[in-house]
Formats: structure tokens, sequence, C-alpha cells
């Protein structure tokens, strides 16, 4: 909400206002163009994460399928074998748009296996941890996905809302303000005006005799007294 507290007086008043509604507009436009630009973002963003999304799901079916094949042709105890000697990690790439920072891409490392130690007993488990890496690493690039549009609707959101409350309150505030101001100014000079033309027809006026009439000639043409 606009602090009117702070507007000077007289036109000077008039004038703050206008610079200020001027400031404000500009920064709606700016805000509305902004929000349409990462709506656009937001949508292609989304259409990447549902992409993503299928691909992790179908990478996790399909890992998930020969892994109960490598455990039931190997057994448990061959399947904690086969597992990385560490934990996988995940490289984060981020970029932006607007202001808005978000992950880019994920790329998922596994460690490889030791290569002095055993190696997976059957060539199920073998096809299944190599299954398990893609569908590793096709969950971090959905987890990057989901993560950039998110984060781009929340910037949407703030965005919105900063623009309703400039547009639906700050700004309305100040133009109330500037009528009041407007009109204000327009009945003190109309007030000064009348007094000055009331002023003008007075005039420095005609001297009058306030002891009575002025003594008109006699009967003989000379004047009295």
């Amino acid at each position: 909400m606009a602090d009117l507290r702070r507007v000077p007086p007289g036109r000077a008043g008039r004038l703050w206002l206008r610079r200020r509604l001027r400031t404000g507009r500009l920064a709606a436009d700016l805000l509305d163009r902004k929000v349409r630009i990462l709506l656009e973002h937001q949508h292609q963003l989304a259409e990447l994460a549902e992409q993503a999304g299928r691909r992790w799901r179908a990478a996790h079916q399909e890992a998930d399928r020969w892994g109960r094949r490598g455990a039931v042709l190997g057994g448990r105890r061959e399947l904690r074998l086969t597992a990385p000697p560490g934990p996988a990690q995940v490289l984060v790439e981020w970029t932006g748009v607007m202001g808005v920072r978000y992950p880019a891409a994920a790329r998922c490392t596994v460690p490889d296996p030791d290569p002095g130690g055993r190696g997976p007993g059957t060539a199920a488990l073998v096809t299944a941890a190599g299954r398990y890496r893609a569908a590793l690493s096709a969950a971090a690039s959905h987890a990057a996905a989901e993560a950039a549009a998110a984060a781009v609707a929340a910037e949407i959101a703030n965005t919105r809302r900063r623009l309703h409350a400039i547009a639906d309150r700050w700004l309305p505030a100040m133009e109330t303000a500037l009528r009041d101001r407007t009109a204000r100014l327009a009945e003190d000079e109309l007030a000064e005006n009348l007094r000055l033309r009331w002023a003008g027809a007075r005039g420095p006026g005609v001297r009058r005799d306030v002891t009575g009439p002025a003594a008109g000639p006699g009967p003989d043409g000379h004047r009295a007294g």
C-alpha cells in the first residue's frame, strides 16, 4: 500500500504523485511481462519433467524385472555381492531465467566394481546392475526436471502477488490521491481567482463624504457657505 503520508503539500505533491504513478505503471508492465515469459518457460519445463518421469518409470520397471530375475537365479547373497562398493554421486548443473535459478540437468555416477573383486555370479545380475544404473540416472534427471518446474512455478506465484499488490492496491490508491490533490488545487485556484476578481472589481474606489451630501450652488449661482 502506498504511504500517502510522504506526499509533499501543494503542487509539489501533485508532481510527486504523477512521478510515482509512472514508476508504478512501469513496474506493473515489467512484472506482467515477467509472468508471461515464466509461464511459457514453465510449460516447457513441465513437459520435460513429464518426459523424464516416463523414462524413469520405464527404467525402474526394467531394472526391477532384471533384479528379481537375478535374485531368483543367484540368490540374495549374490545380489548383495553385486552392489557397488560405494554410494552414487549426483552432479547438478544450474541455470536461470528472469532471475530464477533452477537445476538444468543432473548427472549420476556409480562407483565401478573393484577390478580385483569377485564379479556377479550370473549374467542376469550383470544385466540387472546395468539396468539399475540407468534407472538411477533417470531418477536423478527426473528429480532435477521436477525441481526446475517447481522453482519457476514458485517464482510465478511470487511475481503475481507483487503484480496484484501494485495493480490492485498501490496504483488505485495513488490515482485516488492524485485526483483528490488535483481537485483540491483546482478549488484553491478558483477561490484565489474569485478573490482577485472581487478585489479588482472594487478598485481604488471613489472617495465618499460620510458626513453628508456635497453642497450644491445656491439660488444666486454661488455655493452656500
